[in-house]
């Protein structure tokens, strides 16, 4: 999908009389290690950035390209993070929304409406709406897609060298063999969300 209709859902909402919309996704809500990220961004309306997508479909490359070219361009932008003790104590979509939250929180009330990546929403204190895929849809979701992105595998980059042995820098935290191979062989480190690994021990 090409940038220019990615602009067509902000369009709607535009059109209804809201003239600052920002675009919220998170990153590492699936992984067994480390905090999940989320991102919010309010870019110039019909900002054009070649390339912009959702992350997930980009290179580390041109995510990391984009990161800052977003950064600077922005309207406004906030980063926030849900720590894995918190995700343990209340459970990934809650932390999910707690980073969402303080990555609007840091816009300082500049957004009219929020566009929530997926089709689960909270009470963020202005109006919201969720978009399935909105990352491939929404400009300002894929440019928050990628910010909290690249912020949570420069994080899990700095875990890699704190926890050695774990992969980290490999596979920023998520369950592939070599993760689970880990560890069996060093069990877990103060960063592992031991609420995703209740079953992998249950079945030692």
């Amino acid at each position: 999908m090409s940038e220019i209709t990615m602009w067509e859902i902000e369009d709607e909402w535009f059109d209804k009389g809201y003239t600052a919309i920002c675009g919220v996704d998170e990153a590492g809500r699936g992984p067994l290690a480390g905090p999940v990220c989320a991102a919010a961004v309010i870019l110039p309306k019909h900002f054009h950035l070649p390339g912009l997508n959702d992350s997930k479909k980009l290179s580390d490359k041109k995510r990391r390209e984009l990161f800052p070219l977003i950064q600077a361009q922005a309207v406004a932008y906030g980063i926030g993070l849900a720590s894995h003790q918190e995700i343990d104590e209340i459970n990934i979509l809650q932390a999910t929304f707690l980073a969402m939250k303080r990555a609007l929180a840091q816009l300082e009330g500049k957004a009219d409406l929020a566009l929530i990546d997926g089709n689960r929403e909270t009470d963020f204190g202005l109006p919201v709406r969720t978009v399935v895929r909105g990352d491939s849809l929404s400009a300002n979701i894929a440019a928050a897609s990628v910010l909290a992105k690249v912020t949570r595998d420069n994080i899990m980059l700095e875990m890699a060298e704190k926890y050695p042995g774990y992969g980290f820098e490999i596979h920023k935290g998520y369950g592939t063999s070599a993760h689970y191979d880990a560890l069996r062989q060093l069990g877990p480190c103060e960063i592992h969300r031991m609420t995703f690994l209740k079953k992998f021990y249950g079945n030692q």
